[in-house]
């Protein structure tokens, strides 16, 4: 049988994950439909700008699924949120939340961006 905490306190801090867990799952919410749409025209015009129009090179490399693969999504939400120094790549922390900068880095490794 398993032990009882004589305070609470083990039931109180199991709460208190399970609030955290939803809290996190919540927070990896999708931007909003209408928020998606300005992404995408910012990948196409924005990036495109210098990784190409559609997105398969230019200045900067190829923002394809096969050209993202062997790259970490944490490696490539970074270089979204702060750029890569020495490079043309800007950073775009300020202008894109995280959850923007997610749905970016899954929509480039999905392929759903491209043209």
């Amino acid at each position: 049988m398993p032990k009882r905490s004589p305070n609470g306190k083990g039931m109180a801090s199991r709460l208190l994950f399970l609030g955290l867990a939803a809290l996190s799952l919540a927070a990896l919410a999708d931007p909003a439909p209408a928020r998606q749409a300005e992404l995408r025209g910012l990948l196409l015009q924005d990036c495109g700008a210098c990784h190409g129009l559609t997105l398969r090179g230019g200045l900067g490399p190829p923002l394809t699924p096969d050209a993202l693969a062997g790259k970490s999504p944490d490696f490539l939400r970074q270089t979204i949120a702060d750029g890569r120094p020495g490079t043309p790549m800007p950073p775009w922390r300020g202008l894109l939340d995280e959850d923007d900068i997610r749905w970016l880095v899954d929509t480039l490794r999905a392929g759903e961006a491209l043209p």
